[in-house]
This record gives C-alpha cells, structure tokens and sequence, in this order.
C-alpha cells in the first residue's frame, strides 16, 4: 500500500489557488488532509474566529468528501501532532502553506526537525500572501517601515501567477481517527450571541466566491469613491475570507484587476502588516518605536468597558463598537476612528483595544490587528501621527452626513435630525425630548469631553522621548 503525504492545513482553507495542496497532489501518492487545533500561546483564536472556524473547517470538510478524501481533525500541540501522524501513517513527505505568526513559524520549525530526526520532510508553500515577505526588500536590502515605498516595490514585482482551480478529484488516503468537529466546543455555548455573524457571513470558500463576485464588478468601480462611508456598502467585507485562507489574494488581485488602484492598495496594505510582523515578531506586544514604552497610559476599567460596549456617549463611537460585537466586523473608517477614541481621547493602552479586536472580530488577523492599532497609536510602522486626532463628530457629519449608520446601530437616536445626531449633547431639551432621547438615561452622556481628551493626549505624546 503506497504511503500517503500529508496536507497540513493552516489559514488557508480553501481547494481552488492552493500551492500546498497542487505541490501534494504532484507528489503522486494519496492525500490525508489534517488540520490541527493548537489554542497554546497568547493569541489563540478569539470568541468570533471560533465561531467561523467551525464553519470553515465544516465546509472544506465537505469539498474535500465530493473530491474524494476527508478532513482529519486534531486537536493538540502541531509540533507534536503532525510528527506523529507522520509516523502513524508512514507518511515521508508533509505539505503545508507558509504562516507569517510568529507562533505557526515555531511550529513550523519543531515539526521539521522531528520529521528530519526520522528522514520525513517538511515542504512549506506559501499560500496566503501575494509576495514573500521576507523577500521584498528597500534599497538597502532591508525590510520596509513605510507603506507606500513598500507598495511601490510590490507593483513593481511581476503580477502573481494566475490562479488555479480546485482540483477536480484529491486521491485520498485512509487515515486514523478524527476528532469530531463539534466536539472542539467552537461554537458559543448561547446560540443568540452569534445571531449578527449568521446573518451576514458565510463562512467557507463557496460563501468567498460569492462575496467576491459580487464586488469585482460595479461595487469595486466604486470602492475609491465609497471606501470612506460607513452609511454605504461601500467595502468588499472580504477580510475575514482571505484571513482564513478560504479565497487567496490572487484570486482578489485578478478578480479586481491591478487597474483599480485604491483596492489593490488595500490588498497591499495587507501585505505590508505580513511584512512587518515577519520582521518584527513581537508587533503585537511590544511598540515599534521604542519611545512608547514610556507612554503614560491611563488605568480607567469603566472608560474600557464603556467603550468595549458602544456606551460612551458619543455616537459615531458607539455605532461602530455596536456594529462590531453584532456582526463581528466594523467598517475601516470607523474602525481607525474607534481606535483613535480608545488610544487618544481615553488614553488607554492600543494593547487594549487590540485584545477586544481579537476576540471579536471575524478577521482578527494578528499582522493587520496589530499593524493597524500601532498606526492607530502613532507608535508603529509608518504611523499616523500622535497630532492625528479623529473627531468622531466632524467624522460622523462627513461620513455619515445623514445619520443612516448612527441610526441603524444606535436606534435610540433614530429620530434625532442629522444636525444634531452625532452630537446630541448639542440639542435643545426640546428637540432630545421630540426624538425620545433623554441624555444621561436613554443614551449615555459622553464620557469624555472630546476638546479636553484630546489636549490631554497631545501633551502626553508630545512629552515622549524623541527618537
């Protein structure tokens, strides 16, 4: 009996444009795809990655049964896992993509080194970036701190390969046990708090297709003119997919098309944060520039959870924190905004923000949470600067100027004007009292006072030691 080759899953979940799996395939022996649950370290996946992790690994289950093997499961350390089932199936060659995480690089490394002990062999594929990160270098050889040069050095790279198709049939081979997917317990144990994530996702690389189709065509023709609205759908809402490897960054590049720039500038943005975390591996712990390690963070756990549940009083702020634990997902406009509130009007660590981000985003990616809280903060690559404030009232009144994204996540301002929705503490008693509201019981009063937070930040950022 011919010994298969192990196809060790990661972030990338998906048949169609799969190096790793395409490279198993022309090994031409049977395949046992494996994919391991290892939750040690601290940025094993949060409440909402779970919950669309169950339902990915569901569906590439069932692609992989219509082609002809089956998901083995397994839960465990990979560095011990996959070894075994190496020498449980007599397998001498194992397959996987190439994760940027620190964590997965370490796994990467212990499993190669138990493999080489028994003359096995580990071959890593990438399959979830555009570029290798470690590959696009500045003009001194190193690694890219600025977004845009870095972006350049992308575009002019050859276009990636075209991609593939799923494979029409996968040879599979008989393989031990496999864990029971419900029994990993990734679903939340009360059904109705993921009622928002069923009813706008579809986990899994058919429910990517989808999303994807339908905006290559006239949606991404308006993505550079719509990208900025909260009150529109104006973004492609592909993160989540692509974190989880369920369409590749190729099929988005050449269903898109290189020509509509402000989109693929997005994509490349994505790569950017890859790029950062595949050089410096401590990014979602530690501040870039070292000079932030200094900054005088408050200690204010109510501020925290005011602002963990959209109850801070100032509404843009609010809807965007609502919008993110309904449907696991907040619009990027208002997600920097969300940021620039947490880290600058109440002073509170970006580190906070990015655990709440992990464990209730859908496409809680390590390298985009972390490369977007330190931009967020001023304190990473090619960051905003520390004078940078988001008003979230001017914001709401430019990019919701009707109030259509405030009212849809905070209804009990629904029947304010758009003149005053984004700042209710500016109306009359007369007008709150017309719309329902009732500050301080119905809608809380801010909880800062946006003028005063500011100036406070300001002079704690600009106190820091110069670089």
């Amino acid at each position: 009996m011919t010994a298969p080759v192990l196809l060790w899953f990661r972030n990338d979940l998906r048949l169609a444009d799969h190096s790793a799996l395409q490279a198993a395939l022309a090994a031409g022996a049977p395949v046992l795809p494996v994919y391991v649950l290892d939750e040690e370290g601290p940025w094993a996946p949060g409440a909402a990655s779970r919950w669309w992790l169950h339902h990915s690994l569901a569906s590439l289950g069932a692609g992989l049964r219509a082609r002809g093997a089956d998901l083995l499961l397994r839960r465990g350390r990979a560095a011990e896992v996959i070894p075994a089932l190496a020498a449980e199936t007599g397998a001498r060659a194992v397959f996987t993509g190439a994760p940027v995480e620190p964590a997965e690089r370490a796994h990467d490394r212990a499993v190669a080194d138990a493999l080489g002990a028994e003359g096995r062999t580990l071959h890593r594929v990438r399959t979830t970036l555009l570029f290798p990160p470690e590959a696009i270098r500045n003009r001194g050889g190193g690694p890219f701190g600025v977004y845009t040069p870095f972006a350049k050095a992308c575009l002019a790279q050859p276009d990636p390969p075209p991609p593939l198709p799923a494979p029409a049939t996968i040879p599979g081979a008989r393989g031990p046990t496999s864990d029971r997917l419900e029994s990993w317990g990734l679903l939340p144990q009360h059904p109705d708090w993921a009622g928002g994530l069923r009813a706008t996702w579809t986990p899994g690389e058919s429910g990517a297709a989808a999303r994807l189709a339908a905006f290559a065509g006239k949606p991404a023709d308006r993505y550079g003119a719509d990208r900025d609205r909260p009150d529109r759908d104006g973004t492609s809402m592909l993160s989540p997919h692509l974190h989880f490897g369920e369409l590749s960054p190729g099929q988005v590049w050449y269903a898109v098309g290189r020509d509509r720039t402000a989109y693929i500038r997005e994509l490349l943005w994505r790569e950017f944060c890859q790029h950062l975390l595949w050089h410096h591996p401590d990014m979602p712990e530690m501040p870039l520039r070292a000079a932030f390690t200094e900054m005088p963070w408050r200690d204010d756990p109510a501020g925290l959870r005011a602002w963990q549940r959209g109850r801070t009083g100032v509404p843009l702020v609010d809807a965007g924190m609502r919008q993110l634990w309904q449907i696991g997902w907040v619009h990027n406009r208002v997600r920097m905004l969300v940021g620039s509130f947490l880290v600058k009007h109440l002073l509170l660590p970006w580190q906070e923000g990015e655990r709440w981000f992990w464990d209730t985003l859908v496409d809680a990616d390590l390298g985009n949470n972390a490369g977007g809280w330190q931009w967020i903060a001023g304190c990473g690559a090619d960051a905003a600067p520390y004078f940078r404030v988001f008003n979230p009232v001017l914001q709401g009144r430019k990019f919701d100027p009707d109030g259509t994204y405030v009212r849809r996540w905070v209804p009990e301002l629904a029947r304010l004007d758009a003149k005053v929705i984004h700042a209710p503490w500016e109306a009359s008693d007369d007008t709150l009292a017309a719309a329902g509201v009732t500050l301080g019981r119905t809608y809380p009063r801010p909880i800062v006072d946006l003028m005063g937070g500011r100036d406070r930040a300001l002079a704690a950022f600009a106190a820091l030691p110069k670089a």
